[in-house]
């Protein structure tokens, strides 16, 4: 999915073109620093946040969708499901080339990625995949990843809106969970499919409680 794999036939291009592309796409995203900022300044907790029945330990965004199906709000149970929305915009890509080094030019360049298997440019496997994440962490308590399984069945193209899908599926005890997590497009194209353990704390009181 991620398409490092060499495609025969291409031209060689500089590599220092994909590279100058993403340092002028710099100003996104400085730093994670900075990301932890703007999300403490512009996100804001929404009220879709609180579908967990108790604290939430996640940022919103209006564009995003958050649903939860819970027999008992605020505990967790074999069965329950969340589901967690975006569109992956060029800026999200292009902002997460830059954070995590993974310039392959399939993501960033439309010529290059024109002759590749796709025909055009794709998201990144890996940025993707962190929908999985996003909806974890509405998960009610503070989620822990202990391992993640992932198969990567189709790609993800830039301005596509792709859902992750959650679901306990067993419960090991002592605050651990097994989850089924799939990724699909609006289609109901399925992109990823896989399978995760976590661990949930309780959530840390703040100062002001």
């Amino acid at each position: 999915m991620n398409g490092e794999e060499s495609t025969a036939g291409i031209e060689t291009v500089p590599y220092n073109m994909a590279d100058a592309w993403v340092r002028a796409t710099g100003h996104l995203v400085k730093s994670a620093v900075e990301v932890n900022r703007a999300a403490l300044a512009a996100y804001g907790v929404s009220d879709t946040d609180r579908t967990s029945g108790g604290p939430s330990v996640a940022y919103a965004r209006p564009e995003w969708e958050l649903t939860r199906e819970s027999d008992e709000p605020g505990v967790l149970s074999v069965g329950d499901r969340i589901t967690f929305s975006k569109t992956f915009s060029d800026e999200d890509v292009g902002a997460f080339a830059d954070i995590s080094g993974d310039t392959n030019r399939l993501h960033l360049e439309d010529e290059f990625a024109e002759k590749s298997r796709f025909g055009t440019r794709i998201a990144h496997g890996t940025l993707v995949s962190g929908l999985i994440s996003a909806a974890l962490a509405r998960l009610p308590g503070l989620t822990i990843y202990l391992s993640q399984d992932l198969s990567f069945l189709a790609p993800a193209y830039i301005g596509d809106r792709l859902t992750a899908t959650i679901e306990v599926i067993d419960d090991l005890e002592d605050n651990k969970y097994i989850l089924s997590t799939d990724v699909h497009d609006d289609s109901e194209t399925q992109l990823i499919k896989g399978e995760a353990v976590v661990l949930i704390d309780p959530v840390p009181e703040s100062d002001d409680e």
